[in-house]
């Protein structure tokens, strides 16, 4: 995947808070495109996608055993629009069963049960589309600014 300043215009890095603003922008359009209804994520009763946090200490970590997970959606975009320019921002799951999901899985369980469970890949198509991701944050900032 290409790193975020290749892919942002010569605009959005002419001055660095439109550089800091399209950043966050894009962050929080991968995690809404994550975790909102209609969005790249399997969605039966919602909980995977409420697995779904942003941090910008550390990859997020599976949670074993934990079986309900609250909306945390408010915090975790409190956590993309505090970064700062070079920061590093993790997406990613705490369901344990999440990584199942997006991956795929072959094979028997733990409790001998058999699957053939195709993968969803909401991960990969999150970064598949990360230049129209920042293109559209762009969009969004750039209006903004003209706005005034």
């Amino acid at each position: 995947m290409a790193g975020f300043a290749a892919t942002i215009s010569e605009w959005g890095m002419s001055e660095l808070d439109r550089f800091l603003a399209i950043f966050q922008t894009s962050a929080e359009m991968v995690f809404n495109d994550t975790t909102e209804p209609g969005g790249r994520i399997v969605r039966r009763t919602g909980n995977l996608a409420r697995s779904v946090i942003a941090s910008d200490t550390a990859m997020p970590t599976i949670k074993p055993g934990v079986t309900e997970f609250p909306d945390v959606s408010g915090e975790s975009i409190g956590v993309i629009h505090g970064v700062t320019l070079g920061a590093t921002i993790w997406i990613g799951v705490q369901a344990e069963y999440g990584p199942r999901y997006n991956y795929g899985f072959v094979g028997a369980d733990s409790l001998g049960r058999v699957y053939n469970q195709a993968g969803a890949g909401f991960i990969e198509a999150a970064q598949q589309d990360w230049p129209q991701t920042v293109a559209r944050a762009e969009a969004i900032v750039r209006g903004r600014y003209e706005r005034g």
